[in-house]
């Protein structure tokens, strides 16, 4: 076995005994350990504690992230089931791309140049956060490789040009020389590969990866219907809210999934807010394509009808970046 697949074989077994038996307790900061992993990285710049950043598992680039993906006509991809979703970016000016999750679950982040727009398409599974950023700071592109640790229960990313970690969930830069600095998140979705190539029939999907790897399984199956986050140990969300509860969130602001999928659409607080039918979810079944139903969220501004950023979360981790954020219960 790769040590790639190694690594992922043994968080899958962590996972699957801790949805079983309880929480697993966490390989702590080792910030001595860490220098000699990243030996570029500004440990003495933290914008949070350290010790809240844990080892998930897998060494630096033990997940593997795709650089430069080979894109090919999405009227030609044949290997991908209609319903297992894709994360789709469409930027003014360029063919519509697809970057389907059966590809993300494995590798977690795809760099990426549309146009002359250099982007980061992330997707941290523990979480279910699935953001697309402008990979640029200052006018300089930024490369990102999986660190290996974890904040939250999200995914810390590292820039291969100054080793500065970021997190995931939110892109903001947390150690090292990028401390403090915001990535620009681009209006970006998950949908089911049919919604994509029946509106987009000229795009681009993203080809297969040439790696090893069981494309299409879900090594975290059942772990959206469990009760309890993986390598978690904060609060828990307000309400009564499930911690692995999807929701939808728009800046600081979060709707329960439940209830857009209930409504159907939302009109709210500036934006326009729908649920449809057709997608699963990839952290169901063992195999994506054999998901539950979840539908596809789109997210657009209530005024110009212009996409938004936004994510869908569970909202475990809604709550541990947001502390302070506001419900959207409709009450």
């Amino acid at each position: 076995m790769r040590p790639e697949s190694r690594h992922r074989a043994i968080l899958a077994a962590a996972l699957a005994g801790a949805l079983a038996i309880g929480p697993v307790p966490p390989v702590l900061a080792d910030p001595a350990r860490w220098q000699a992993e990243f030996p570029l990285t500004d440990f003495s710049r933290a914008s949070v504690p350290l010790h809240e950043i844990i080892s998930g598992g897998p060494p630096r680039d033990g997940i593997p992230a795709i650089w430069d993906p080979v894109m090919v006509p999405a009227a030609g991809e044949t290997r991908i089931p209609g319903a297992e979703p894709v994360m789709t970016l469409e930027l003014p000016g360029a063919e519509p791309r697809a970057y389907p999750v059966r590809y993300l679950m494995w590798h977690e982040i795809a760099n990426d140049v549309i146009g002359d727009v250099p982007v980061a398409v992330t997707y941290c599974p523990l979480c279910n956060s699935a953001m697309a950023f402008d990979a640029r700071v200052d006018g300089e592109r930024l490369t990102f490789g999986v660190s290996g640790k974890l904040r939250h229960s999200d995914m810390v990313m590292y820039d291969r040009e100054t080793e500065s970690w970021w997190q995931q969930a939110i892109g903001e830069g947390i150690v090292g020389r990028h401390t403090g600095v915001r990535l620009v998140a681009l209006p970006a979705w998950m949908e089911s590969w049919d919604e994509f190539r029946s509106r987009n029939p000229d795009g681009l999907v993203m080809d297969e990866p040439q790696w090893r790897r069981n494309y299409g399984a879900n090594p975290y199956a059942g772990y959206d219907s469990s009760i309890r986050p993986f390598l978690y140990g904060g609060d828990l969300p307000p309400h009564d809210i499930p911690a692995l509860a999807r929701v939808v969130r728009v800046d600081d602001r979060a709707w329960t999934f439940e209830r857009v999928r209930a409504a159907g659409e939302i009109v709210e607080d500036g934006v326009r807010i729908s649920w449809t039918a057709g997608q699963v979810s990839a952290l169901d079944s063992p195999r994506i394509a054999e998901g539950r139903e979840v539908g596809t969220i789109r997210v657009r501004d209530a005024a110009t009808g212009a996409d938004l950023p936004h994510d869908v979360p569970f909202a475990f981790a809604f709550h541990a970046f947001f502390p302070d954020g506001r419900w959207m219960l409709g009450q």
